[in-house]
């Protein structure tokens, strides 16, 4: 689940291209929200809040939801891989990876995450992480079935 459409077209084509390479191993769909539009009437506070608002509607009860956030659990694309075949095996319902807007998530929705997951100490664009995660976690369907895609 994002917040916002992926506003650049070569950005946009990548995960496109990356999310139907993992549609062949698992179902996948990227669930855009609206974008809160910004103003000087709306608080950096506010903001979160009412995207918090919208994902938490979409989350039920049983989903298993993992944060894509600066301050969550490093692992290396194997770790990842091993991480993901263990919770297709234990998550009751769906698994969420949510990637939240410019200026993270409310205090809502970390309260209903499960975890959260950091893929690199350094700070990237949000619209950035939706390329890179939907890399990540095609690599890590490659990983487990021992193709040639990942090198160590």
């Amino acid at each position: 689940m994002v917040v916002g459409k992926t506003g650049s077209a070569n950005l946009r084509a990548g995960i496109e291209e990356y999310a139907s390479r993992i549609n062949r191993y698992i179902p996948f769909e990227i669930i855009e929200l609206p974008d809160v539009k910004t103003s000087r009437k709306l608080t950096e506070q506010a903001q979160k809040q009412a995207e918090g608002e919208m994902m938490l509607q979409k989350i039920q009860g049983g989903d298993h939801v993992v944060l894509l956030d600066e301050h969550g659990r490093e692992m290396t694309s194997r770790e990842f891989s091993r991480d993901l075949e263990r919770k297709s095996l234990t998550v009751p319902r769906r698994l969420w990876f949510v990637v939240g807007g410019p200026y993270g998530f409310s205090p809502d929705v970390y309260a209903r995450a499960n975890e959260k997951l950091s893929l690199s100490k350094m700070t990237f664009p949000h619209e950035m992480v939706r390329l890179f995660f939907t890399e990540q976690l095609y690599r890590a369907m490659t990983i487990q079935r021992n193709e040639p895609y990942h090198h160590d």
